[in-house]
């Protein structure tokens, strides 16, 4: 069997422990590229990173495709990944690519307005957004009136802190106040290339389901058959003050 049949049977078995297994998602990927990702890039553990999410991509979404963004201070939304072509994605599409901004300072709020821009405005749907998103440390705090504004929408997002930088703000995520839903979720991995699949899905996954039964309760995640059009004004004002911001 292969590595991400096993990962995939991973995260199945994960689903079904949490009672998610029959939920369907959009997945996206948001992956730290500044500098002092370098190594992590250049070694193959990112490669493996984006394997290990796009095996969770294949049991939640009907396509089976991850949505991928780089960013440092610029940002890049890249070609989804699939199993068809997920073999050498990182050195193929974002490392050999000069068209890419890659290893200068972080910028987290230029990305997320970018994914928010995509999952809301050009690409709505009634399932939800999770997005795991890659940090190594100090991630900005002018994120925080994105994930604000966001809470009211189908977004999930899932920050992953990993090797030893600082992550003060992430880790206040779960106490920041006056959103309608707990939207965000902070994981600390301090060596990502040790901890094991089961592991690594059980903890990724912790809050998600939490955050889909009050979006429900909320009325954020509505049913598949109710029409789209209603709620495209109402996203379409959304998307002009958080670019006002």
């Amino acid at each position: 069997m292969s590595t991400i049949d096993l990962q995939k049977k991973s995260v199945k078995i994960v689903l079904e422990k949490k009672n998610i297994a029959t939920v369907t998602a959009r997945v996206g990927l948001v992956l730290d590229i500044t500098g002092s990702m370098r190594t992590l890039y250049k070694n193959g553990t990112v490669q493996k990173v984006v394997e290990r999410i796009l095996a969770i991509a294949s049991q939640f979404d009907d396509d089976g495709m991850l949505d991928v963004w780089v960013y440092d201070h610029e940002f890049s939304r890249l070609k989804p990944v699939t199993e068809r072509d997920f073999d050498g994605y990182v050195n193929r599409i974002i490392l050999n690519n000069d068209l890419i901004h890659k290893f200068g300072r972080n910028d987290e709020p230029l990305v997320m307005k970018d994914l928010l821009k995509k999952y809301i405005e050009e690409d709505p749907s009634s399932d939800p957004a999770y997005i795991v998103f890659i940090n190594d440390g100090g991630c900005k705090k002018t994120i925080k009136p994105i994930i604000e504004s966001s809470a009211k929408y189908p977004v999930f997002w899932q920050f992953v802190g990993i090797g030893n930088g600082n992550f003060d703000f992430l880790k206040t995520l779960d106490s920041m106040e006056g959103r309608i839903v707990d939207n965000a979720n902070f994981l600390h991995i301090e060596d990502i290339e040790r901890i094991s699949d089961n592991q690594l899905y059980n903890s990724l996954l912790d809050e998600f389901p939490s955050w889909l039964k009050e979006a429900q309760e909320k009325g954020i995640l509505v049913d598949r058959k109710v029409a789209q059009q209603s709620v495209q004004p109402e996203r379409k004002g959304f998307w002009n003050r958080l670019l006002n911001r």
